[in-house]
């Protein structure tokens, strides 16, 4: 009777570890201000084909699974798993480019991590995940803490009844696998690296914290700043302070019964520009926390078809950048693989990237706003969305609230972008409708694009029609004259584009193979693509209202759809530059263009 009761006891607490949940809380902004425990670093895996460790024989959740860690406490024993004899891999990492099995690999991988934990008198602990792609399932000690689903955006879960004093464990199913529903979907031109591919930080705060903020220029005229900030919870009368001491101002303020506080002042700062990327030392204090900042003041806006930033009219020489190390593939990390991509830009003669087709790290986005560069910003509405399904939607509201939310107090960034490639129906629009309100109502200091389509009205008059155009701020389109129709079609396109807003051509080029030379009419040459690029540049100059381009694509990067041909081989050979940094002969068509602009 004794034995009975106790495998009840086990049976009673284990359900409860699968089911206690943590509180999940919305995102804080600017993590690298606060105090925090780094759990980066080697991470015990295990590859799980099948899901055996979450899903039992009957496909239903089990609650014998990995994420209890389980030992053998008697010699009987049956537990088929053990991580701590399981290998490692590097966090943040992808497990495609770390272990030459999982190179294809689209599945469950389970990663564990076991930490040093001393909690602080009164304080709050938050477990912060830079990205994890693509859905993910948090551990803490056995508990199940919170499930977040999309590849490219931050999320943090308040962990501070899970956690004890000594070691702890935190293990995370990881799942990779494309979905008809997901957002991207199931067919998308970039590789599928699964992984924690970001951060991974334990965040220290008080029971009461500065949840987010915004600062920024409200208007030229008399340069007119605006500062909001937001608490965690809904809490009157709590004193902000705001310090920019280079521009000798020190502001107060109260928060509302929301936990809110709002205040506008008078300044002249130095105006952002690519030229000379200003940024003042911002600090924020609230009781005995600070977080520091660095942030710069630039104000975009349009007038008819012209972009102006900060007044003047600005031309966008740009190039699109995926999120690949510089030095042969894998997902990028870090302000390095930032700085090098970035200078490779700027090699060309950028002052915009265009950052493709999802929201890169923080670090990249502060190693442009640092460099000079404007940005393009995009969550991956990319091809063929599940219109139809609502979860979908919320899928990509949330992480268009999540991008906006950790980079909103960045400088460069110019343009939130909603969408790539899409066809046009009934269902399509409502769905991006719904993001582009979203987005002008979470942020309406930034305009709102995304990447058209182009249709053909007759062999060489392209017009541009998409009842989009009535939500974006900037016309936006893709189109590869020359790489899917004849290059010679370039020089007798006329274009029609029947909207009074400036205007990007938002990708256009072509592949070519470092190193492999012939006829400039032989495909997969680098005469090829140089012509090509030459003969494109001199069609966009046609174009009325021509705001900035961000050709496709600055380096080559890997992709499943470009099978073996002896050419590509799982690589999109678009680049500028080859995976290892090697300048094609496109390179000099196109700075030399940007240099006469």
């Amino acid at each position: 009777m004794k034995y009975m009761k106790k495998v009840l006891t086990i049976v009673v607490l284990l359900v409860a570890a699968l089911t206690v949940k943590a509180q999940e809380v919305p995102l804080i902004g600017n993590v690298m201000a606060r105090h925090t425990q780094s759990l980066n670093g080697a991470w015990n895996y295990i590859v799980d084909v099948q899901e055996e460790g979450y899903y039992d024989y009957r496909m239903k959740p089990t609650r014998w699974g990995f994420f209890r860690n389980a030992k053998p406490q008697k010699p009987e024993d049956l537990i088929e798993y053990d991580f701590d004899k399981a290998p490692t891999m590097q966090v943040p990492g992808d497990w495609n480019t770390q272990d030459e099995r999982l190179f294809f690999y689209e599945g469950t991988v389970w990663l564990k991590r076991s930490f040093e934990y001393r909690p602080q008198d009164g304080c709050r602990a938050l477990l912060y995940f830079g990205a994890v792609n693509y859905d993910a399932h948090v551990y803490v000690n056995g508990h199940h803490v919170g499930h977040h689903v999309g590849g490219f955006t931050p999320f943090n879960f308040d962990v501070t009844e899970q956690l004890h004093e000594g070691e702890n464990v935190v293990i995370v199913k990881v799942d990779n696998k494309r979905h008809a529903s997901a957002v991207p979907t199931q067919i998308f031109d970039w590789w599928n690296y699964g992984g924690i591919t970001r951060d991974v930080l334990l965040v220290s705060l008080e029971p009461t914290y500065i949840e987010n903020y915004t600062l920024k220029l409200l208007s030229l005229e008399g340069r007119r700043l605006g500062f909001t900030v937001k608490l965690n919870k809904k809490e009157a009368g709590r004193k902000v302070v705001l310090n920019i001491p280079e521009l000798r101002i020190k502001k107060t303020v109260v928060t509302d019964a929301e936990g809110t506080a709002t205040c506008f002042m008078k300044a002249k700062p130095q105006l952002w520009t690519p030229q000379n990327p200003k940024l003042y030392d911002v600090e924020i204090q609230m009781d005995e926390t600070t977080l520091a900042d660095q942030i710069g003041f630039r104000f975009i806006e349009t007038k008819g078809k012209q972009l102006l930033l900060n007044g003047e009219p600005i031309f966008l020489k740009g190039i699109s950048i995926h999120e690949e190390k510089p030095n042969g593939g894998g997902r990028a990390n870090c302000t390095e693989d930032a700085h090098t991509l970035l200078s490779w830009a700027k090699e060309i003669g950028c002052n915009f990237v265009r950052l493709a087709h999802y929201p890169h790290n923080e670090y990249a986005v502060r190693e442009a706003e640092r460099m000079g560069m404007l940005v393009w910003s995009e969550i991956p509405v990319y091809w063929t969305i599940d219109w139809k399904n609502a979860a979908t939607l919320e899928n990509a509201r949330r992480q268009l609230t999540d991008m906006i939310a950790r980079d909103q107090n960045r400088a460069n960034i110019i343009i939130w972008s909603i969408a790539n490639e899409t066809p046009h129906s009934p269902e399509r629009d409502a769905f991006l409708g719904e993001l582009a309100k979203l987005a002008k109502q979470l942020d309406d200091s930034r305009l709102v694009s995304m990447a058209m389509e182009v249709t053909s009205a007759s062999n060489f008059q392209n017009r541009l029609q998409d009842n989009m155009h009535e939500y974006v701020d900037v016309v936006s389109f893709n189109q590869y004259i020359g790489w899917y129709r004849d290059v010679n079609d370039a020089s007798k396109m006329q274009w029609d584009i029947p909207y009074n807003k400036p205007v990007i051509v938002s990708e256009f080029g072509g592949g070519a193979k470092y190193g492999y030379h012939g006829a400039k009419n032989q495909r997969w040459t680098e005469e090829f693509q140089e012509n090509l690029y030459r003969e494109n540049t001199a069609m966009l100059d046609k174009i009325d209202g021509l705001a900035g381009t961000t050709p496709w694509i600055l380096k080559d990067f890997r992709s499943p759809r470009r099978v073996l041909n002896g050419i590509q081989d799982y690589y999109n050979m678009k680049g500028l530059f080859s995976d290892k940094g090697q300048k094609k002969k496109a390179f000099y068509v196109l700075k030399d263009w940007y240099s006469k602009k």
